[in-house]
């Protein structure tokens, strides 16, 4: 996008955080006013179905938007809360609409995001392991780290082992296991929550079924 309609775009934004970890960004059903860009923490996103089962659906770094998926209904059609102490860019919707008729580049990168999305989404929709699931998992974390500037091998695992298997759709159990055997592969150290990734080819290629590397 070229400097001017940056400009536009930067009156419309509203710094909003800190969001301390445990706090909602907002919640299923809430009325659809605003999209967000996180500047810093993670946001993760997740529904709870009739049975009270929680299903988490993503997991959001600085630099990713939320609330895309409230466009088609008008209400956000998850829970977004955050996993650390967030900080966000917040939009409001009906005005980068206008601002989107005057700025042709804004509509063509709110579609890129909406794509980026729904391409993740499905990535784990087909048949894989649980060693592929996790490595596919570590490397797209990696990935979208090294994309903001971050260190790609060594990190934070903000999210709860558990809150992993849930979005893999493994057991805890089986998350641990894999963990385990990467370690022991030589592949990843693993200190608390610190990861690093230090064999990240090996990874990679597990994972390419996946990530269709």
């Amino acid at each position: 996008m070229d400097k001017s309609a940056l400009m536009e775009l930067h009156v419309l934004v509203e710094h909003v955080g800190p969001i301390r970890a445990g706090e909602h960004v907002f919640r299923e059903g809430d009325d659809f006013d605003a999209i967000a860009a996180v500047r810093a923490g993670t946001v993760k996103t997740y529904v709870v179905d009739r049975d009270g089962r929680e299903h988490v659906l993503g997991f959001h770094l600085p630099g990713e938007v939320i609330g895309l998926n409230a466009i088609d209904t008008d209400h956000y059609p998850c829970n977004a809360v955050a996993l650390d102490t967030v900080m966000l860019c917040r939009f409001s919707f009906p005005q980068m609409e206008l601002l989107a008729t005057r700025v042709p580049g804004l509509q063509r990168q709110l579609f890129r995001l909406m794509s980026r999305d729904i391409g993740r989404a499905s990535q784990l929709a087909g048949d894989f392991t649980a060693d592929q699931r996790l490595a596919a998992f570590l490397i797209g974390f990696s990935r979208r780290l090294a994309a903001r500037g971050f260190s790609p091998h060594r990190f934070q695992l903000t999210m709860a082992r558990t809150d992993i298997a849930n979005y893999l759709r493994l057991a805890p159990e089986t998350v641990s296991r894999v963990l385990k055997r990467f370690q022991v592969e030589g592949w990843v150290t693993v200190e608390r929550r610190e990861l690093q990734l230090l064999v990240p080819d090996a990874l990679e290629a597990l994972a390419a079924p996946v990530l269709r590397a």
